[in-house]
């Protein structure tokens, strides 16, 4: 699962870590609890040209007869995601990437409280997802949308959570998107050991209204 991300890299600093052309409608950098139905700078590819261009979290199936027509797809199962009909198209022809700085998950605590964790990359390069995208459009209503692809967890990360966001190492990127041939189906494992931090985090990012740098500040003992 991947539910809520942080990303405070501007937004030419993004086009610069993809070599991609950034568009005009990016949304603003800093932000420390992107939440489902946001939008997401993301790097698509044409196989000549790499662009960067802003998309709703909340992939949208064509059949949609309305953004809320069926379930919010923020994430696409990497097991399932060349078998499903929303995401096989997208799967095969339609593969992006997802810059963060890194991600929250939860466990639950006492009477079932929500207990938030900051996952982050352990060292200082940037945390890059594997994404799917649907243009969807009904009447005058057209939008971006994307799909986080997700795998089992491995890394430790057990222990939070069953799934984790599939990670891509910036030489699988070309693969990814398509410009270096077919074989991307084999990169959708979990990220390998020491690879990712984590730790506790106040429950107020519990609220979706939450902002602030002090999100991801480790929780005093």
């Amino acid at each position: 699962m991947c539910g809520r991300l942080v990303n405070t890299m501007p937004s030419d600093a993004m086009a610069r870590l993809f070599s991609a052309a950034p568009a005009n409608d990016l949304p603003d950098s800093a932000r420390y609890n992107i939440c489902p139905t946001n939008s997401l700078a993301v790097a698509v590819s044409d196989g000549s040209q790499r662009r960067l261009v802003s998309m709703r979290w909340g992939f949208l199936p064509h059949w949609y007869k309305t953004p809320t027509d069926g379930p919010l797809l923020i994430n696409a199962r990497a097991e399932t995601i060349a078998d499903k009909p929303a995401f096989r198209a997208a799967a095969r022809q339609r593969r992006c990437l997802v810059a963060a700085d890194g991600f929250y998950e939860w466990t639950k605590g006492d009477g079932g409280a929500r207990l938030p964790w900051y996952i982050h990359p352990t060292g200082e390069t940037p945390m890059v997802m594997a994404g799917i995208w649907q243009d969807w459009a009904q009447g005058d209503d057209r939008m971006s949308t994307v799909a986080i692809v997700t795998c089992a967890s491995g890394n430790g990360m057990e222990t939070l959570h069953h799934r984790m966001p599939v990670i891509l190492d910036p030489s699988d990127w070309p693969l990814w998107l398509g410009e270096a041939g077919k074989g991307a189906a084999l990169l959708m494992q979990p990220a390998p050991t020491g690879s990712l931090t984590w730790f506790r985090v106040d429950p107020k990012v519990n609220s979706n209204r939450a902002a602030g740098a002090d999100l991801i500040a480790p929780l005093a003992a």
